[in-house]
This record gives structure tokens, C-alpha cells and sequence, in this order.
């Protein structure tokens, strides 16, 4: 399945990047943008057609990082861009805080469906997954009038200043942050008995409101909950009247191969949450919970450009693609493309533990020692992106790849192609 009607058989680097005129907008940026963005490689990016995408200087990438799988229906799919434009000859703002209008309605009504678990839905919109993380604890508070909430080390929630009292995959996004939202605690994941303890030794259960979970970790390094640790979350929570949250903004919307991750171990949480690919890179996050859950009163919670009509009309077109086929191509090319990194990692010892669900796919970087190396793995996504191949890295040392759902078996055979001439250049 293709996003548009493009076929090319490996990534072309006409010029060394970065080229000249790469490097006088990245002179700019350096300039003026604050030091704390900070950009994987020296991409300065010009179009995108599906999972291709072309630099200032005329060279052609390989996306199978999709802007941290924001791109899930490919660059400029066509559908998407018709569902936009005829968006954009309506209006383009109207405050969804305080007017109605029917895209917002409509996918409203789509996602209050699509949420897991019985029951009927309701939907909060936001501008991102970090604000839609803040909503969540925000609506557990508030419907079970608890001060603490439960998070994991190794998780990612975003770097706003709620949620980033949760996240605990890297000590530097905290530093010099604090102090930190109060009643905020955190046990190993996958590991209930941590939870346990938790509530045993260190905050009562009648104090707790939410426990807070990625059913995979993405920043934290790709790591996949283990079996019964999702079900066990949802057995504790349950005895201790406790709201289960999952952080699906990068699991969700079909990349797994299902159309959330938590479907893989059949637990439904009571809020999910979720945005990166939702809108195809229009800002927009959205909040599902039951209808007994979301019972917070007018005026608890809005933002004035969250549920933006454009985002909701790009957010549409995405979800119509992903239900009429693209879960379902996930889950076909996320085999292929992790058999493949399988087969890169018999062959090449700085290679560990390849594993991954739907196109979401990690492997872990060593030295010649065995040990993880982030040096290495930094070294090999600069030398991949000299090869015309955009991937990034999640946790201490491990290669993440998350393509645009519409990548073909074809495309995924050439980034094979691109990483394994990179790892032969290696000794391991």
C-alpha cells in the first residue's frame, strides 16, 4: 500500500550532506533557535512523498523514522492533503473551547468508537501527547479525588511540567527542572510486585489516582511490556479503585499492527491517550475515557486551539486510511521488516535483541565487549544518514525504526540494503 505513486529502489546522496544549502539554513537556526532543540542529524528537509524525503541540496532519504512516527500516513499523502485544502477554503480557526463545527464533532465520534474497551466514549482534544498526558491526570485527580499518581523508570511522557514529573527515561530532561509536580512515584517496568511494594511501603492505595503506562516504551528504548504485566496494572488498579492510563502517543493508531498497542495483551485501559500520528503533523492530541470517567464539569479543562479544524479534517483522512487497511499492513510489513533486522543481527555482533511489534521495531547497539554502546549507536545513525537513511535512537544504546505505515516490502528491502552496507564497513 502507497501513498503516492512513487517506486525508487535506494536513497540517492548527490551531495554530501550537508550540502551548502543545508548548511546555511542550519547556520540560521543556530543563531536563533533556543539550545535546548536539539536535531538527531543535520537534515535540512525540503519535500516528502510517502516514506521518501528530499533535502535542500537534491538528495533522497529513506524515512523510517517518520518524525518520531508522526508520518504514519506517509508524507503528503493525497488524501490527506485534499482533506486539509478543502478544510482550508472553510476556516481555519474557530475555538473548539468555545464554538461547535462538524469536523471536530465528526472525529470526536470516531475516536470515541474506536477507543478500547466497552462502554461509550468521550473525547478531549489537545494540541499534543505531552498536553494530553497533563489532561489525563488532570481528569483522574479530579474523578477520584486522589492526590498520586504511578509511573515507570524508562518512561516517556513528555517534558511539560505534569508530565514530565512522570517521565524517568533520562535524568538530563530533568535536571535543573525541578521541584516536580508533588505525589509522583515510580516502580521498575514491567514489574507489578515494584507497584506492589509501592503501595505496601510508600503511598497508600487510597491515595493514588492513576497509574500511568506505556504498554511499550518509546523513548525509553523500545522496550515492550512483558507478558501479564499489563493485566496484572489492570488487576491492581481495580482492587484499589485506581484509574489505569496507557500512553499510546507513539504506540497507537495502528503502528503495532493493531490499532492500539494495548490490544496485544487484551487489557483495556480506563483513559488512553494519544496524538503523534493522529493528524499526520498537525499539532493535535485527544484524551478517551468512558463517559462515568470523564465527568469533570465545564470550565475543568480546554485549550483554544486544541481540536484546530484542520488537524481534525488531516486527522480524519488518517484515521479513514489506517482502519481501511493500514493496521493490517503494519502488521505484514512489521514482520518483514523485523525478520530483517533478525537477519542483520546473526550476522552482525554489535547487534542484540531485535524485536518489535508491527513497525515498531528496536535492536540494540554493543561494543566489542558485549556491552551497550550509545557512542556507537550515535556513530551509526550520522553514518546512516550519510548513506541517505533516517533513523533514530530510544533509550542507552538502541536503533529504533518506525516508518510510515504505508512503507512497501520494496522500501523496506532498500533500507535493509542501506543499514547492512553500513554495519559491513564494521568489523562487528
Amino acid at each position: 500500500m502507497a501513498a503516492v505513486d512513487v517506486r525508487y529502489d535506494e536513497p540517492e546522496v548527490r551531495v554530501t550532506p550537508p550540502g551548502p544549502l543545508a548548511r546555511a539554513v542550519i547556520a540560521k537556526s543556530a543563531a536563533v533557535m533556543s539550545p535546548s532543540c536539539h536535531s538527531e542529524f543535520p537534515l535540512v528537509m525540503e519535500r516528502g512523498e510517502g516514506v521518501w524525503v528530499w533535502d535542500v541540496d537534491g538528495n533522497r532519504f529513506l524515512d523510517l523514522f517518520a518524525g518520531i512516527a508522526v508520518s504514519a500516513a506517509g508524507h503528503n499523502h493525497p488524501a490527506v492533503i485534499a482533506a486539509v485544502q478543502a478544510q482550508v477554503e472553510k476556516f481555519l480557526h474557530a475555538g473548539g473551547a468555545d464554538v461547535h463545527y462538524a469536523v471536530m464533532a465528526d472525529l470526536a465520534e470516531a475516536l470515541a468508537r474506536l477507543g478500547p474497551g466497552k462502554g461509550r466514549k468521550r473525547v478531549l482534544f489537545t494540541n499534543s501527547g505531552t498536553e494530553s498526558v497533563e489532561a489525563a491526570i488532570k481528569l483522574a485527580r479530579y474523578h477520584t479525588a486522589r492526590p498520586a499518581v504511578i509511573a515507570f523508570y524508562g518512561a516517556f511522557h513528555g517534558r511539560t511540567a505534569g508530565s514530565l514529573a512522570l517521565t524517568a527515561s533520562r535524568s538530563r530532561y530533568r535536571r535543573h527542572m525541578g521541584p516536580f509536580m508533588a505525589e509522583v512515584y515510580h516502580a521498575p517496568f514491567g514489574d507489578p510486585d515494584g507497584v506492589q511494594r509501592l503501595l505496601d511501603h510508600v503511598v497508600h492505595p487510597d491515595d493514588v489516582a492513576a497509574i500511568v503506562v506505556e504498554p511499550i516504551q518509546g523513548e525509553g528504548g523500545y522496550r515492550f511490556s512483558p507478558d501479564g504485566f499489563l493485566a496484572a496494572l489492570r488487576s491492581i488498579a481495580d482492587h484499589h479503585g485506581i484509574l489505569l492510563i496507557a500512553d499510546e502517543v507513539q504506540s497507537g493508531l495502528g503502528r503495532t499492527g493493531r490499532m492500539w498497542a494495548v490490544e496485544h495483551w487484551g487489557v483495556a485501559p480506563d483513559i488512553l491517550v494519544t496524538s503523534k500520528g493522529l493528524a499526520a503533523g498537525i499539532p493535535l492530541g485527544a484524551l478517551i475515557a468512558p463517559e462515568e470517567i470523564m465527568t469533570w464539569p465545564p470550565g475543568s479543562h480546554g485549550s483554544t486551539a486544541a481540536g484546530n479544524p484542520l488537524a481534525c479534517a488531516a486527522a480524519l483522512a488518517v484515521l479513514e486510511l489506517v482502519e481501511g487497511g493500514l493496521v493490517d499492513h503494519a502488521a505484514r510489513a512489521g514482520k518483514v521488516l523485523l525478520d530483517g533486522v533478525r537477519e542483520l543481527a546473526a550476522r552482525h555482533r554489535m547487534l542484540q535483541n531485535p524485536r518489535g511489534l508491527g513497525l515498531m521495531v528496536g535492536v540494540d547497539v554493543v561494543d566489542d565487549e558485549g556491552r551497550a554502546s550509545p557512542t556507537r549507536r550515535n556513530a551509526l545513525v550520522q553514518e546512516f544518514f550519510q548513506a541517505g537513511l533516517l533513523a533514530i535512537g530510544a533509550g542507552n544504546a538502541t536503533l529504533r525504526f518506525s516508518p510510515p505505515l504505508v512503507i512497501s516490502e520494496h522500501e523496506i528491502a532498500a533500507g535493509l540494503r542501506v543499514i547492512d552496507r553500513v554495519f559491513g564497513r564494521h568489523k562487528g
